[in-house]
């Protein structure tokens, strides 16, 4: 078997699928098969998933499901939820459904500014660069009129533009540093074209005056701690009370024990946090919005004072329990794949067309929802009695058992802890 291929991309999908399926399967046709069968029906539907990435063979379907009852700000969310791991939706609803009669979700835009930088070196009389930075410094607004002129028409733009000097952690490290806001984009085409053309700016203003610079790259910042919004729930501890929470007090002091825990230990916290993110991204990637940046900014922000912590926080004071988080989201509800992809079109009508703004909201609050779900069965019931009995189905799913097992499996494991060498015991013993 030779797995080197030359001039792939050149070939056909048909070319593509023939020599994956012939190089890596004993049964070329099985294979075959299941690539056709992820296809979409709706050939021009195809042709458009075929075009979002390169050599492609499939699709790859997640789950689409969606967690109804959010009250937020007021106002009544049903939140679609893009992803394949099981109680994720079903942990958020329960969420919704408990804080919709203790006041629902309170939140706020803290800030919308996002990052970009142009990278370079320079070996010089840093006095004579910022005396230059300063002489140009309009320049880099006005040159780059022809590319800000619509985003400035929506209220956005660029916000300021410094220079930083870095040479105490690389030499002759320096940086152009600018402030963006991009409205309901997203917004790194625009970001990254207004970079390049400070580049171009600082680099023939530079040898103009006699300076030799290098621009290392120029590219937006997916950290962006000035990009913030706040997801918050709170309610008397009295009424805290339901089926799993007999002493309201008891679960209000282990619960802020629980996230105190993660704000101090960082293995906790990395798992604390995962399970927001659950909540996030979830909502990110059914909306055509970027996970990776997203959890990659997330995760820079959480260890932004030394130590990875906990990314929500909680408190009991005068009575009343609180919990809230801050996260920095940069989102877009227009442009890229939300004028695109017919689901992320059909994910921002369920929302009822958010604006970035209120789309930071919505996904803080699904992002805080997952936390308090996880957060409660940790504290109360454990986290696998719920979770396992929603990991059945996965179970028989990958025994493939018929409807009248079916039956009988989930009957017997209604009131039976579930686990992965309990259920495929069943099995075995029913298939005998």
């Amino acid at each position: 078997m030779n797995n080197a291929v030359a001039g792939f991309s050149k070939l056909s999908k048909k070319e593509k699928i023939n020599w994956i399926v012939n190089e890596y399967f004993s049964t070329p046709e099985e294979a075959h098969n299941i690539i056709r069968n992820y296809w979409n029906s709706d050939e021009k539907l195809q042709q458009l998933h075929d075009e979002f990435i390169e050599n492609t063979i499939t699709n790859f379907y997640i789950p689409l499901g969606v967690a109804p009852n959010f009250l937020i700000n007021g106002k009544n969310k049903t939140i679609p939820m893009a992803i394949e791991e099981s109680s994720v939706v079903a942990a958020a609803s329960k969420s919704a459904k408990y804080w919709a009669t203790r006041g629902g979700f309170k939140t706020t835009v803290i800030d919308t500014e996002k990052i970009g930088q142009v990278h370079f070196t320079f070996n010089g009389d840093a006095q004579k660069l910022e005396v230059l930075f300063n002489l140009i410094k309009p320049k880099f607004f006005s040159e780059t009129k022809s590319i800000t002129k619509n985003m400035q028409l929506r209220g956005g733009g660029i916000l300021d533009i410094q220079l930083k000097d870095k040479r105490n952690l690389l030499a002759n490290y320096f940086q152009l540093h600018a402030t963006f806001e991009t409205k309901d984009s997203m917004g790194a085409n625009f970001i990254n074209s207004c970079l390049e053309q400070f580049a171009t700016t600082l680099k023939e203003e530079a040898q103009n005056a006699d300076l030799e610079i290098e621009v290392i790259m120029s590219i937006l910042s997916n950290y962006v701690p000035n990009c913030i919004v706040r997801a918050e729930v709170s309610c008397p501890v009295k009424d805290l009370t339901e089926k799993h929470i007999t002493n309201p007090q008891d679960f209000a002091e282990r619960f802020v024990q629980a996230v105190q825990i993660a704000e101090v230990e960082p293995y906790r916290a990395v798992t604390h946090n995962k399970g927001i993110m659950n909540g996030v991204d979830a909502v990110v990637l059914a909306t055509g919005n970027d996970f990776r940046a997203v959890e990659a900014g997330v995760h820079a922000y959480a260890s932004r004072n030394g130590q990875y912590s906990s990314l929500s926080h909680a408190k009991i004071e005068n009575g009343v329990f609180t919990f809230w988080l801050e996260i920095p989201l940069a989102l877009g509800t227009v442009g890229g794949l939300t004028s695109l992809h017919p689901l992320v079109k059909l994910c921002l009508e369920i929302l009822q067309k958010p604006s970035a703004k209120e789309l930071m909201e919505i996904i803080a609050v699904a992002g805080l929802a997952q936390n308090f779900a996880a957060l409660r069965s940790l504290t109360t019931t454990g986290i696998q009695e719920g979770h396992m009995k929603m990991h059945l189905n996965n179970i028989i799913n990958q025994f493939e058992a018929n409807e009248q097992e079916r039956l009988l499996i989930k009957t017997h494991f209604k009131k039976i802890a579930v686990s992965h060498s309990a259920v495929v015991e069943f099995i075995e013993n029913l298939r005998k």
